[in-house]
């Protein structure tokens, strides 16, 4: 049985209509890499969505992707610099394809006066892989070990002299 590995990707990507197909291709080469080939279709659609009502709404066209997968769940998130929310609620906007094609889905407002709309995906047939726990990054004191209080001082080394040992 394949171990699962917990996975985060980041993109900042200025919106027109020719990044909105590159980022469609970036993202599918992401989870296909991460062996989510069952979840390309849905999340590219509404990362798609999302990216379209941007570039047709918003005066700024910078916006940011993000994707985590932990194991069970994608969770695919857009940030843009525009809170108004009105062009996504429109009857065929973004978040009602959105809802239609994922598990669950929230926005939020930024502190930079944009949102983040996040969307999540659940894969079924990882449901039963085993996470791979990750440690704990080592703090300073564990990843240089210091020598010992009563080791003897260093003795200095010039060039040409034999290199010590022990």
């Amino acid at each position: 049985m394949k171990t699962v590995v917990p996975c985060y990707y980041h993109l900042d990507v200025e919106i027109s209509p020719e990044r909105i197909g590159q980022v469609r291709r970036i993202l599918t080469a992401h989870l296909r890499y991460w062996d989510l080939d069952v979840l390309v279709e849905p999340v590219c659609h509404c990362a798609d969505a999302l990216l379209r009502t941007i570039d047709a709404h918003a005066a700024d066209k910078n916006a940011t992707v993000e994707m985590w997968w932990n194991g069970r769940h994608l969770i695919t998130a857009v940030q843009d610099h525009d809170r108004d929310l009105r062009p996504h609620y429109a009857p065929r906007g973004c978040l009602t394809q959105i809802a239609a094609l994922s598990d669950g889905w929230g926005c939020c407002a930024t502190g930079s006066g944009g949102k983040i709309i996040w969307f999540a995906r659940r894969a079924p047939a990882l449901d039963q892989a085993p996470l791979t726990p990750t440690g704990p990054a080592p703090a300073l004191s564990t990843a240089r070990e210091l020598p010992p209080l009563d080791a003897p001082a260093a003795v200095p080394w010039s060039p040409g002299s034999p290199v010590p040992v022990g």
